[in-house]
């Protein structure tokens, strides 16, 4: 299988490149311009409310956070930023004050904390529906002492607060005159920004231009502008980069192992362990997954090994829960193995004989490849799985619920990127995220409580018991069946020193000239 998704991927590179690599495309500009890929389009640059990749590392650029984080492949931790200084007074007290130099740009006035407080309870305040509020779930409120310093008062201690919170794009701060002016949120066009980068121009699906601001006197970045081209396949992107018309992008595994033993002359290859966590998600709410039996059948016969060699050319590895390898809280093993046998006698003991599943996934080659597998093993205990395979914009609306509150969802394999804390890769299987981005709808008042308990736990041994003990009663569920921890690949032209941070998400205003 593993052979034949490399024909078919060799196979089909060239078409995508016709489809998706336009004359528009130009060529990568050595110098002032930075030219990267960018793997989606801009929906909402409003940090409250965004949604997309591209959305995130653009915010980066534009505007300001009181600190952020190091490169992933660095030591761990994080960095003062907006903030000078930034500090822990007690363990539900963090002090801050803003340089007083940070400017909003169309003369809006100084970064305030102001500012910083209306940003954060905008976003903690459950009556603006923002999807990112469980993130402030420990903060109280946000106190102002002066023009430019504050106080952040936490209900409980929170160890991930620093870095899953403060420097992500939840954190990101925006000028309350400005949002108000707007009347409360926007889309693509930011009412100021005070970042280090400006939005110079945009060409919906083709192109997005960044230009220095030149009233940011903070770290400078090296590159006066950079231009974001819109490249949505990875296959694509790779062929794009060998066109030079970008100089650093993502690329796929197919091409990693391409890239490993030829790589395009003048370029560095980059490889790590991701933290994108992709797994099977059974809704729970479900009549046809009523009976625990047929759910476990369901864990007992997907063989994860075969999607590892069919999906990914066993340049990944199965996945043993939520949390990633090299991050605390990751299993060793998962808790039901692969065990046919064990699949169609749990079958027959609950009286299933005509099983029929629909299967909805994005409609890339990876995923593509990945339902094709499990729908060859599950055909091996007599379940009947029908692909329901959609883009991008449709995926994301599967999981809304009815006017009645019920969701026909079946099962789904999904995909979200992980942070720095297993905090933020658990975040998203809390009973507040019902209805929202818990899918399994996996409710379990014992999960919720070991999350509260290892939010507030500085022993990074129990937290670690607690994040192991949270993964458990997932899988014990039945809910979900764990695929792996994507492996991250990139390519760079010598030259470029690329900052990553968690999932390979780019920080632009830290890119280096090597």
């Amino acid at each position: 299988m593993s052979m034949n998704r490399r024909q078919f991927l060799t196979a089909s590179a060239a078409a995508a490149g016709a489809l998706m690599i336009s004359p528009r495309l130009s060529y990568a500009i050595d110098g002032d311009t930075l030219v990267v890929r960018g793997g989606t389009d801009i929906q909402i640059l409003d940090p409250a409310f965004q949604n997309g990749s591209l959305e995130e590392e653009i915010g980066r650029c534009i505007y300001p956070s009181l600190n952020r984080l190091n490169d992933v492949r660095a030591t761990p931790g994080w960095q003062a930023y907006a903030a000078k200084s930034l500090v822990q007074k007690s363990p539900t007290e963090i002090e801050f004050e803003l340089h007083d130099w940070l400017e909003w740009t169309d003369g809006f006035g100084p970064v305030t904390a102001e500012d910083v407080k209306y940003s954060f309870e905008r976003v903690a305040t459950p009556a603006n529906n923002s999807p990112w509020a469980y993130a402030f779930d420990t903060m109280e409120t946000v106190e102002v002492t002066g023009e430019r310093t504050g106080t952040i008062r936490l209900k409980t201690p929170s160890v991930p607060f620093w870095v899953t919170t403060l420097p992500y794009y939840m954190g990101h701060i925006v000028s309350r005159k400005a949002v108000e002016k707007v009347g409360g949120r926007f889309t693509t066009e930011p009412p100021a920004t005070a970042g280090p980068y400006l939005i110079d121009s945009w060409v919906p699906k083709q192109s997005l231009l960044l230009k220095r601001n030149v009233a940011w006197k903070g770290p400078q970045p090296a590159f006066p502008s950079v231009k974001f081209e819109i490249v949505l396949d990875d296959e694509a992107a790779a062929l794009a980069y060998e066109a030079k018309a970008v100089s650093y992008t993502k690329v796929s595994l197919n091409t990693l192992a391409t890239y490993r033993d030829r790589l395009p002359e003048g370029s560095d290859l980059i490889e790590m362990n991701g933290s994108r966590l992709i797994w099977l998600s059974l809704n729970l709410t479900n009549p046809k997954f009523a009976d625990e039996r047929v759910r476990r059948a369901i864990q007992h016969a997907i063989d994860v090994s075969q999607i590892m060699a069919g999906s990914y050319s066993d340049l990944a590895q199965p996945a043993t829960g939520v949390v990633p390898p090299g991050m605390i809280g990751r299993r060793e093993a998962i808790l039901y193995a692969p065990d046919m046998e064990k699949a169609q006698a749990l079958l027959e003991e609950a009286g299933v004989s005509d099983l029929s599943i629909t299967l909805s996934a994005l409609n890339d080659k990876t995923s593509l490849l990945t339902c094709q597998i499990v729908q060859a093993l599950l055909s091996v205990i007599g379940v009947n799985v029908e692909i329901n395979a959609v883009d991008d914009a449709v995926f994301w609306t599967l999981g809304d619920k009815a006017p009645d509150g019920s969701n026909a969802l079946e099962m789904v394999l999904m995909n979200f990127a992980g942070g720095v804390d297993p905090a933020e890769n658990l975040a998203w299987f809390r009973p507040s995220q019902i209805g929202q981005l818990n899918w399994s709808q996996f409710d379990s008042p014992d999960f919720e409580n070991l999350y509260l308990q290892a939010m507030a736990e500085p022993d990074q041994a129990k937290r670690n018991t607690m994040y192991q003990k949270m993964q458990d009663l997932m899988e014990q569920s039945g809910g979900f069946v764990f695929v792996t921890h994507e492996t991250f690949a990139a390519v760079a032209r010598q030259g470029i020193k690329p900052f990553l941070l968690a999932d390979g998400y780019m920080d632009i205003p830290r890119f280096e000239k090597a």
